[in-house]
């Protein structure tokens, strides 16, 4: 078991599930709030949303209640721990920034940062890849 666990979940196949509707049924499987214990964000691109759970929980046994619970087979949605990465993608940054500015503002302790090994700029599409020295730095 590793010592630390993600305090993300992935929801996928949830096309047939509202961003309400899915916020409803976590907060009936958890028993926390959607917006103070939790948030919740849609993919629509690939039909899953992520829960991010500001709450301290066990993410692993809140998988594992999710695949049982009735309501979450019915509407074929899997749910999975999203893993820990050290890397971002940044969009929509003008092409006037640089991978310096970047790297100050993730690097920022206000911003939810920590300390950035690389950035990786392109300029084409408006991205950046961040990369933080561990994992915590990307929240």
């Amino acid at each position: 078991k590793s010592a630390e666990i993600s305090p993300l979940v992935v929801f996928e196949n949830i096309q047939r599930c509202s961003l309400k509707c899915l916020s409803m049924l976590l907060e009936s499987i958890s028993g926390l709030a959607v917006d103070d214990d939790f948030t919740v964000e849609v993919v629509p691109e690939i039909n899953v949303a992520v829960a991010t759970f500001i709450k301290s929980i066990d993410t692993e046994e809140f998988v594992k209640k999710c695949s049982q619970n009735k309501r979450v087979k019915e509407l074929k949605i899997t749910a999975r721990l999203l893993e820990l990465t050290r890397s971002i993608k940044a969009e929509n940054i003008p092409a006037s920034v640089s991978a310096d500015y970047i790297s100050a503002y993730f690097e920022s302790v206000q911003n939810g940062g920590g300390p950035v090994s690389d950035v990786q700029l392109f300029p084409e599409k408006n991205s950046a890849i961040i990369t933080f020295c561990d994992h915590k730095g990307n929240t």
